[in-house]
């Protein structure tokens, strides 16, 4: 089990760190719900306690930095959308219709993105054929 910093926030940080922290665990909850896990799921698969992951996504507590990239792989998305942070879009990226439709298929739980994932690769053997 990682050790997770339990750390609170009151009177440590500012008030937009508090913010940035109840933001990103606004959007820790979403995704994990999106990809159909529970808190004990989550938790259990990065090795904090359930309380801890609530703390985490009502903002009461700081996420260690290290604990980002196992939650990110955890809930199929990108530090990037944990953290919140817009990338500008890739010159060469795929187009944006297929690039939203991307970012829709990554929200849905993690079964129907096995499905979609299936499909994709069912028609793609098709036109190698």
């Amino acid at each position: 089990m990682l050790n997770a910093s339990l750390i609170t926030l009151d009177g440590l940080v500012t008030a937009s760190d508090r913010g940035f922290y109840r933001a990103l665990g606004q959007r820790l909850a979403e995704a994990r719900k999106a990809s159909g896990l529970t808190q004990t799921q989550l938790a259990e698969q990065l090795g904090v306690a359930q309380q801890t992951l609530a703390h985490y996504e009502m903002g009461r507590l700081r996420v260690a930095v290290a604990l980002l990239p196992p939650i990110a792989k955890a809930l199929g998305i990108t530090v990037e959308d944990l953290m919140g942070e817009q990338t500008a879009p890739s010159k060469r990226g795929p187009a944006p219709k297929l690039q939203q439709q991307i970012e829709r298929i990554q929200q849905l739980p993690r079964s129907k993105q096995r499905f979609v994932m299936q499909m994709l690769d069912t028609v793609l053997a098709q036109q190698s054929r």
